[in-house]
């Protein structure tokens, strides 16, 4: 969605083209990640380019696995120096965890399948004894 600086989109269109509901939108903006939109007459929500982008920063976050109470540190850091920038290390930071955790996910399943293997093999072999045992 190319969005120019001035220009702006409803809430409707905006949730379409980004395939999630209003309601999400409207939840991001009630629990502070984005900041409430400016409204038309009669109350419809409008987003600009800078809206738009934290937005899909907030879906990028959301689908690596950044949860709600990371993605507020994150957003306390930005309105306290209007500064991507700044928030930088911290990102850096939870995204380590992340990578983190996920390494040892697989490390714990790496083994987890080494033991289903070895139990797998080991149950054949008494398996096989007693089919050899009834010949």
């Amino acid at each position: 969605m190319k969005v120019k600086q001035n220009e702006a989109i409803q809430i409707g269109e905006l949730a379409e083209s980004l395939g999630i509901t209003t309601r999400t939108i409207r939840y991001y903006e009630e629990i502070g990640l984005m900041s409430p939109p400016q409204r038309l007459e009669g109350g419809v929500r409008v987003y600009r380019k800078d809206d738009i982008t934290r937005l899909k920063f907030i879906l990028k976050l959301k689908d690596l696995g950044i949860t709600l109470k990371e993605m507020h540190e994150l957003a306390d850091i930005y309105k306290a120096y209007q500064n991507p920038d700044k928030m930088m290390p911290k990102l850096l930071k939870i995204l380590d965890m992340h990578i983190n955790n996920i390494d040892d996910k697989i490390s714990n399943l790496s083994s987890l399948r080494k033991d289903i293997v070895n139990y797998r093999s080991r149950v054949l072999d008494v398996l096989n004894e007693r089919m050899a045992g009834q010949e």
